[in-house]
């Protein structure tokens, strides 16, 4: 099934092709729908924004039972009905009539997600390819990249030429028709192929309580708030800077091609430097983004230097996280203990783009949140410094390596 010891490319691109259109047609398309949403149903902005809470919240909710799932070789089951769900709410969504219906349809979506996007599979590819799952991931995370690319104008073409309830009712027949049967083919001897869990390892709640654990999900915790709050705030704070509204919408635009483009210089260059080395140097160069926009926020060269920083930093930083666990604690139980940081996860996501909102005052705007983003995001790559220090795996290097 794989390649010289590799990971299989057909394979990892049959699941990136599931990955891009799960994204695409629920999380990026959510944007697109709020507005016509909020007219036919008398939603006020609040109202209608509390429902992808309601999503991320039932997401964060259920990683952990669908990480053990997986840990248990159900991942075909788990994927394949993630899908199936995402197919009927996405269905249902299309007839809702009030704002009941429409916080459970975004509940019931989150729950679906929670079983199809970056979690699951890359648990399933870290059990696959124990030897090469890093390059299936980095493969998975360039395709993924593209959702929004592909899916806001397909979408906003949709709801445009359909309406919004007819536009989700096409999405739907794309989950049902391609992402399960895709899921259901490609998953196929997931029990057959699912490594043997030891019994003289540490259990999942050993791990759990282990330090290496705890000061990953430290990491994750302060760089998924970092990283979710400043592109809610991003115009914004270009514009309070004094940049032209040119360079104000040009900068933000620019940082997913960025992205892009640090996933690309891993998946070739990768092979040429120590990963464990690598991964202590892409987490710091998310609080040195936030600390030139703080500085100097009012300078293109400033605001060009931190969109380099920035998107170099938040392309890579998706493979670092999601390989630490794997990397630095176990292998064997990686679905689960994933999983377990699915609430801490959410609430971040959920928290800090409303704190730096905050945080901000009309003499100081943003410059204590951006303040606290720069420690937030040094104490995350600190963290993980320490995690390799007292990695419970065997193939990490010493500290200082």
């Amino acid at each position: 099934m794989s390649e010289a010891g590799g990971y299989d490319r057909r394979f990892v691109l049959w699941l990136s092709l599931a990955q891009l259109i799960s994204w695409g047609s629920v999380f990026y398309t959510f944007a697109l729908i709020m507005a016509p949403v909020e007219r036919e149903l008398g939603l006020s902005r609040a109202q209608s924004s509390l429902a992808f809470s309601l999503a991320l919240f039932a997401e964060g909710l259920l990683a952990y039972p669908v990480g053990r799932w997986i840990d248990r070789g159900h991942e075909r089951a788990v994927m394949t009905g993630g899908s199936l769900l995402l197919a009927l709410a996405l269905a249902a969504h299309s007839q809702v009539d009030g704002i009941a219906s429409f916080y459970a349809v975004w509940f019931a979506l989150g729950a679906g997600l929670a079983a199809t996007l970056y979690t699951p599979v890359f648990a399933v590819v870290t059990r696959r390819f124990p030897r090469d799952f890093r390059r299936a991931i980095i493969t998975m995370t360039f395709l993924g990249g593209l959702a929004s690319t592909v899916f806001i104008p397909l979408s906003d073409r949709l709801i445009d030429a359909h309406g919004w309830r007819h536009a989700l009712l096409v999405l739907a027949a794309v989950h049902l028709f391609v992402c399960a049967p895709l899921h259901a083919i490609v998953l196929r001897g997931a029990a057959v192929q699912a490594p043997v869990m030891s019994t003289r390892g540490p259990s999942p709640g050993a791990l759990l309580r282990s330090p290496p654990y705890l000061l990953i999900a430290v990491f994750a915790v302060c760089m998924m708030a970092l990283t979710t709050a400043l592109p809610a705030h991003m115009i914004t704070l270009l514009r309070e800077a004094g940049l032209s509204e040119r360079w104000v919408i040009a900068l933000p635009a620019s940082i997913g091609i960025v992205q892009v483009f640090g996933r690309l210089l891993l998946y070739f260059f990768e092979h040429r430097f120590d990963v464990h080395l690598a991964n202590r140097i892409i987490p710091w160069l998310l609080p040195f983004s936030v600390l030139v926009l703080l500085v100097g926020a009012a300078s293109p060269a400033a605001a060009l230097l931190f969109v380099l920083l920035y998107g170099l930093g938040n392309g890579m930083i998706t493979i670092v996280k999601g390989t630490a666990v794997a990397q630095y604690v176990s292998r064997e139980h990686v679905a689960a203990l994933n999983g377990a940081m699915g609430v801490p996860l959410a609430i971040a996501r959920a928290l800090a783009p409303l704190l730096l909102g905050l945080l901000w005052t009309p003499a100081a705007g943003y410059r204590w949140g951006l303040a606290i983003l720069v420690v937030l995001g040094s104490v995350s790559a600190f963290a993980l410094w320490q995690a390799q220090r007292r990695s419970l795996t065997r193939d990490t290097p010493a500290a200082g390596a």
